[in-house]
């Protein structure tokens, strides 16, 4: 972790609650000794841009764990509606301009990825908000609901986020696309902003966040990057990360 470059002005917050339905305790649960908040502190803090790492919790276990490990922690409001709501949270206590909301349940996130996040908003300064995407060519991703995909204009600007295959190939059924990963990066002044929006319709109907932002007329950076990430939301996706972290168990 280095501030080269960006004179300690981009922090990387990860927003962790301990509650979850499908896996309770998930920034605790362990992966390979390990806790899972750990790898994705550790992701982080490897990165080059960044010159501050803060884990973002409601819960006093976790903060515990982050400091036993020698993370730095902050305690949010059990109140939040949201991850973003969480960071935003945090960030009225922090000095720096640009936030890195890395989600707490992204353990295998490279650290180039957060550096492609952060680059845009560093280098334009009219680049509110930015994100990232892989690019893909797998049918069976490109049709599960669970994966959300990303149309860009011509400058890299998001068109719209859909859980439904986009762009829809009318001949061929399917096509090259853009998987969207769950990071983000925003100006201060503006993740306030965009904090303070009621959820939109198009929010609503996908259940993503994100169109908040494009149904109020902001636009959205889209950077492609060249590594993959598993987000952790039931017991099963905790043992394919397993599996990569270990390799597979032996029978």
């Amino acid at each position: 972790m280095s501030a080269t470059g960006a004179g300690g002005r981009v922090a990387v917050v990860i927003p962790s609650r301990y509650g979850s339905t499908r896996l309770p305790g998930k920034p605790l649960a362990e992966i390979d000794g390990r806790p899972m908040i750990w790898y994705v502190w550790s992701k982080a803090s490897a990165a080059k841009i960044p010159s501050r790492v803060v884990v973002a919790t409601d819960d006093l276990r976790i903060a515990s764990v982050v400091r036993g490990f020698g993370g730095e922690a902050v305690l949010t409001s059990p109140e939040c509606a949201s991850g973003t709501d969480r960071v935003a949270e945090a960030a009225r206590g922090m000095d720096e301009e640009i936030l890195i909301n890395l989600q707490g349940d992204e353990p295998l996130m490279h650290p180039s990825v957060i550096d492609a996040v952060a680059a845009p908003l560093l280098a334009e300064p009219d680049v509110l908000m930015a994100t990232a995407a892989l690019p893909r060519d797998d049918p069976g991703e490109y049709a599960r609901a669970s994966v959300v995909k990303v149309v860009v204009d011509a400058r890299g600007d998001a068109l719209y986020f859909s859980r439904s295959p986009v762009p829809h190939y009318r001949d061929t059924g399917t096509g090259p696309y853009r998987k969207h990963l769950g990071i983000y990066g925003y100006r201060r002044e503006f993740l306030f902003r965009i904090t303070a929006l009621r959820p939109s319709p198009l929010e609503e109907a996908e259940r993503l966040e994100q169109l908040r932002v494009l149904q109020a007329g902001y636009r959205i950076r889209v950077v492609d990057v060249a590594h993959d990430s598993v987000g952790v939301d039931t017991p099963e996706d905790l043992n394919a990360v397993e599996e990569r972290v270990c390799g597979p168990k032996r029978r």
